[in-house]
């Protein structure tokens, strides 16, 4: 969503031409990696947080471009709705203390952040999805006001041609419709990035799809959708709902939903690329004056404009990424499956338990994708957005006689995983004390059953019991949310429910 669009319309030559330029952009990346031109491993991770505006009775703030002027830093940006911001962590090798660095740097971030949000009178809070938000706070009124958001909406609309249907069935079911994309900016999302050479990038994008649902079970924080408690992480239903351009008839004919787990193991990141062009028609189909083909034969390196543009309007929860950085090309894979939050803690701690899983996993020599059908992993992804810690996974059988079995969420991440993620966080050359902090999170997690979701599900339920109105008690959970992350302490540590008030005299 980063690339710079003008806002304007498009006629029938646009899309034939984009479409040419697209199959260059596609037959340019073929190129690159057969001349094995991609940089050479760097052990690069990147972090991207999106965050919710909030004032103190816990509503949503539209205010994200004043806040922005304030702040004057070009590690923040818009997202797509006036209550959304977005914060970029630079890159960081991989290694020693870089997670409680990575941990202080966010935390120096976000309060400065925080204190110039405070000058109007908002905070903010990292959370999956802002509980207090309602219909009609999330409306196209209400986006950012950037040319790119502006397009992408006009293109969705017109690309479905009727209103967005949101129909979540959990604990309780939402059913609603919308007449924009604005119901995705619900979604607050951790992006974890980690640059990948060619060679590494299918064992690497495969790990990630494999644990996937394993992510969401310990890490879900998206219980509740304009004041319905759905999904224990509903921010995946949501996202596809509300950016889906099929029609009901389109969806029966089995049409591939632009926010989409994907069907199958793959090969190469060329996979990826040359899905998006075969299943997805452009949503902004703006031509770069750049002949990749030409540019190659002349020495040099594209920017493959068209191909990085389509790939940014096509959601996959493991994202392939194309860029240049020093004049050299490189690919990562961008994981998106993660909500904001609670904590930084919490955060660093799901970002510790990927990069070392993913690690292990793409190094072993019997590797997890090949002893399991792809259906089971996007199985268990619904099944841990559905039911969060408590959710059930299908996994490889441990031994020689292979197969799947059903497993416990937490079984399967306190009695395999974690080791898994400690000898990959040791491969990376991560310290011990690092290493062992950030994962102990994820254990207690397990330990507790306790996560997020968990946490917002039990304290609004405890509100309830209390007498308070539900708009209240989503208002009051969230008010209270916000004073233990301000703390810092993991979410595995917060006791459930309301504090008790102070007696009076």
């Amino acid at each position: 969503m980063g690339e710079k669009v003008v806002a304007g319309q498009f006629d029938l030559s646009d899309r034939q031409r984009y479409r040419d330029k697209l199959r260059s952009c596609l037959t340019g990346l073929e190129r690159l990696l057969a001349e094995q031109r991609f940089d050479r491993p760097k052990n690069l991770m990147g972090l991207e947080i999106e965050l919710n505006l909030v004032g103190t009775d816990g509503m949503p703030k539209m205010l994200n471009g004043e806040v922005l002027e304030r702040i004057a830093s070009r590690d923040f940006q818009t997202e797509l709705a006036m209550f959304n911001l977005e914060v970029n962590i630079a890159p960081h090798r991989l290694g020693g203390r870089v997670f409680d660095r990575l941990a202080e740097e966010l935390r120096t971030s976000l309060a400065y952040a925080d204190r110039k949000a405070g000058e109007l009178d908002a905070g903010i809070v990292m959370i999956g999805i802002l509980p207090t938000l309602d219909r009609d706070d999330l409306v196209s009124s209400n986006l950012s006001d950037v040319d790119r958001y502006t397009l992408l909406n006009d293109q969705i609309v017109a690309a479905r041609g009727e209103d967005f249907v949101l129909d979540i069935d959990g604990v309780e079911r939402l059913t609603c419709t919308s007449k924009s994309i604005a119901p995705e900016a619900a979604c607050t999302s951790v992006q974890l990035h980690l640059q990948v050479t060619p060679g590494r990038f299918a064992d690497v994008w495969n790990a990630a799809q494999a644990v996937a649902g394993v992510q969401i079970a310990v890490g879900a924080n998206s219980p509740f959708l304009f004041g319905r408690e759905l999904w224990r992480e509903s921010r995946p239903p949501l996202f596809q709902q509300s950016t889906d351009t099929r029609p009901p008839e389109l969806q029966t004919q089995g049409v591939r939903p632009r926010t989409w787990f994907g069907e199958r193991w793959i090969s190469s990141a060329y996979d990826l690329f040359e899905e998006n062009l075969r299943y997805f028609p452009a949503l902004l189909p703006i031509c770069d004056d750049e002949d990749p083909l030409k540019v190659l034969d002349e020495g040099g390196v594209p920017s493959l404009a068209e191909l990085v543009l389509h790939n940014g309007t096509v959601y996959r929860w493991n994202r392939p990424v194309y860029d240049i950085a020093d004049g050299v090309p490189h690919l990562r894979v961008e994981n998106r499956v993660l909500p904001a939050g609670p904590t930084i803690t919490d955060v660093i701690a799901n970002a510790a338990f990927y990069y070392g899983l993913v690690r292990a996993l793409a190094e072993e020599s019997r590797p997890v994708w090949t002893r399991m059908p792809f259906e089971a992993a996007a199985a268990n992804f619904d099944a841990a957005c559905r039911h969060g810690i408590d959710a059930r996974m299908t996994w490889p059988r441990r031994g020689r006689y292979g197969g799947t079995v059903e497993i416990d969420a937490v079984t399967l991440v306190r009695d395999e995983l974690l080791p898994l993620a400690e000898a990959g966080l040791a491969a990376w050359g991560v310290e011990p004390a690092d290493r062992d902090l950030y994962l102990g999170v994820i254990e207690e997690r397990c330990r507790r059953r306790a996560n997020g979701a968990s946490w917002q599900a039990a304290t609004f339920h405890k509100a309830l019991e209390a007498g308070l109105p539900r708009d209240a008690a989503l208002a009051a959970t969230t008010q209270r949310y916000g004073e233990l992350m301000r703390t810092g302490e993991p979410v595995h540590t917060w006791p459930v429910g309301l504090p008790e008030p102070a007696p009076l005299g």
